[in-house]
């Protein structure tokens, strides 16, 4: 039977991060991270299952290359480094889980054998000896959570050298005791700032030259963190934004700079995009824009939060926009911006409404 290929990329740090985070967040973190670890995978790989914070890929029959092998790690790499820039970035929530999703870190086991399958309600998935020992040696004594391991017997196979090195990569050996047997290995440290990342979106922001075209004030009874998760957190968004059929949005990703929803009214698609403006410190502010709405060219809604106390906050709404024709500045005038302030106002009083019926804590 020929050898197969075992391939599991192991987000390190995973347990530590859901115990010592918001949890919501850090699941929405770890889902966005294996699923950029997903589309990496350039050889075609197979997914046998996703393990919690881990992939568990294999490829049946079949070894890479010493040199696609490589490059299938150094991709991964690369990817799971670029997406957590972009995590650090673009982040809004000052919450735990996303101000330390930075600090996640990868490691990626390699190993090869002859395996058998199993059949579970459809699914054929790889089981066996070597897939014990490829799980095996994720818990080994290699100091650091940001390498690649393969196993001797793979390395052999390929013929890579053990003290192989290039710019990504420095091997040495390694092994360990598992069940009384000695196994062997080859690892590498991955070192980030030697990855060819590729530049990630950044949002820009936004700078205006005339106070905005209205505003809205109110004070709120919960922290500034929690009014900023209601507002930015697009599942709580139709209990407080009323007159649309449905929003459309990404519901395994936590909002950043960059971000995009739809929102649905009368079959009419509204594009809206998460922008950012400075605020003096010890703020938080969202803001999206759209090109949409039809009496304006451009439309933003900001809103700044400012803590008061420990559980009470401060919510500041502003709105601007811009027109160039003189048709759309007479609609606006005439009732554009009547509705839009209708709506604000409207808005505004049932966030109120609804973060005192839910209370501190989102859930």
């Amino acid at each position: 039977m020929a050898r197969s290929l075992l391939f599991i990329p192991d987000i390190s740090g995973f347990t530590k991060f859901v115990q010592t985070t918001e949890v919501t967040h850090s699941q929405h973190v770890i889902a966005e991270l294996l699923e950029v670890l997903i589309e990496a995978n350039t050889e075609e790989l197979q997914l046998a299952e996703v393990e919690g914070d881990a992939l568990f890929f294999y490829k049946e029959g079949e070894l890479l290359s010493q040199e696609k092998l490589l490059a299938q790690i150094e991709t991964m790499f690369t990817a799971f480094a670029g997406h957590l820039k972009l995590l650090e970035e673009n982040r809004i929530c000052p919450c735990n889980a996303c101000a330390s999703a930075p600090k996640l870190e990868l490691k990626i086991v390699a190993h090869c054998g002859e395996i058998e399958f199993l059949e579970v309600q459809g699914n054929r998935k790889p089981f066996g000896k070597q897939v014990i020992e490829a799980h095996r040696l994720l818990k080994n004594s290699v100091e650091s959570n940001n390498y690649v391991l393969i196993s001797k017997e793979l390395s052999s196979c390929i013929e890579l050298p053990i003290y192989y090195y290039s710019k990504v990569f420095r091997f040495r050996q390694g092994k360990d005791i598992y069940d009384q047997e000695v196994v062997e290995y080859i690892y590498s440290l991955i070192d980030s700032s030697k990855l060819n990342i590729i530049e990630y979106s950044r949002a820009k922001e936004v700078v205006f030259d005339t106070p905005p075209d209205f505003v809205l004030e109110r004070n709120f009874y919960i922290p500034a963190e929690t009014l900023l998760e209601y507002v930015t957190n697009l599942t709580y968004r139709n209990f407080w934004v009323k007159g649309v059929d449905r929003f459309d949005y990404n519901e395994n990703e936590v909002t950043r700079l960059g971000t995009e929803h739809v929102c649905v009214i009368n079959n009419k698609h509204f594009n809206f995009e998460a922008v950012k403006k400075k605020v003096k410190s010890g703020k938080y502010v969202y803001g999206e824009k759209t090109t949409n709405i039809p009496v304006a060219d451009t439309f933003y809604q900001f809103y700044t939060f400012s803590p008061i106390s420990e559980d009470s906050s401060h919510l500041k709404v502003e709105l601007y926009w811009e027109t160039r024709s003189l048709l759309k500045k007479i609609l606006m005038t005439l009732f554009g911006k009547r509705v839009l302030v209708k709506n604000t106002k409207n808005s505004l009083d049932l966030l109120f409404k609804f973060s005192e019926e839910r209370g501190t804590k989102p859930t």
